[in-house]
């Protein structure tokens, strides 16, 4: 089985650039959180290396949250899902590596926007992560 056709099945992809922006800022927001709940344990020095301790907090949990239900809060909160190409919720290998493709992406600027264009550009709405994983989001509602 394949990704659905965004011809004959818009549903599917209908709004998910723009869904996966808000989620993003919500996700960014929570991670941000976490950061500040995070840096009392470790008496302030984690003030030193801010930007490491903010990039391990959201791999941690996109992780923890993408492994557990295909979806981080933000994206949930939206209503779309990461899903392969067999319409499956990914697992947590995949899970993984879609967190580690994220995070290099946001740690090189160039790639990062080279990923904003190619969810702008695909009609699957996919990312430069989601294109070497074989991986998309997908509205919710709309399932296999």
């Amino acid at each position: 089985m394949h990704f659905p056709d965004p011809e004959t099945q818009p549903d599917f992809y209908t709004g998910v650039p723009s869904k996966r922006l808000v989620a993003w800022f919500i996700d960014t927001v929570l991670i941000a959180g976490l950061v500040l709940i995070a840096l009392p344990f470790t008496a302030f020095t984690g003030l030193f290396f801010l930007p490491f301790l903010f990039l391990a907090l959201s791999m941690a949990y996109r992780f923890v949250t993408i492994a557990g239900s295909s979806a981080t809060w933000g994206m949930r909160f939206a209503g779309i899902e990461l899903r392969d190409q067999s319409g499956a919720r990914l697992d947590t290998t995949a899970a993984f590596l879609h967190c580690l493709g994220y995070i290099v992406s946001v740690s090189v600027p160039i790639l990062q926007l080279a990923s904003i264009v190619m969810m702008l550009a695909s009609s699957r709405g996919q990312g430069l992560t989601d294109s070497l994983l074989g991986t998309t989001a997908l509205n919710r509602r709309a399932h296999f």
